[in-house]
């Protein structure tokens, strides 16, 4: 499940697809030059594995994150304000029209994150917008954001 806050997603990876696709195509081992993104689910999911393994991934693009009372992800803004710091570059994209349900509000939770972040002085970015929970502002933004991830 990718919103579950753990580590298992990013053993997955690391010890199951990355060999597999690493034995056919010439993949980087740098981290900083690793990536790992999604949306909604998958924007969760994203940070979790650079959260767990900045030693694998150091760049995190996630667009309408899941950062609210599912599978504990709301707990990120407070990890981030307390944990050690991690060398990670963070993309985020969310709309003031996203879900807000029993689950809670996703834009009030990446305001959170983005809040988070600030305070403790990681490199990110936050492009907010007035959509819902869709790809439109997400995918038009996507080359900026690439090219924002790996500016240098």
């Amino acid at each position: 499940e990718y919103d579950t806050v753990s580590d298992r997603y990013a053993r997955f990876l690391l010890q199951e697809i990355l060999p597999e696709v690493g034995a056919r195509w010439n993949l980087t081992q740098d981290p900083a030059l690793r990536a790992i993104g999604g949306a909604s689910s998958g924007g969760i999911c994203a940070f979790t594995v650079a959260w767990e393994r900045p030693d694998a991934f150091r760049k995190v693009l996630s667009h309408i994150g899941t950062f609210t009372d599912i599978r504990g992800g709301h707990i990120y803004p407070s990890r981030i304000r307390k944990e050690p710091l991690r060398p990670l570059r963070v993309y985020l994209q969310d709309g003031k029209a996203d879900l807000n349900n029993p689950r809670g509000n996703w834009w009030l939770a990446n305001l959170q994150m983005v809040s988070a972040l600030e305070y403790r002085g990681y490199d990110h970015r936050f492009v907010a917008g007035t959509g819902g929970h869709d790809h439109e502002h997400g995918g038009a933004v996507l080359p900026d954001a690439l090219r924002w991830l790996w500016r240098e």
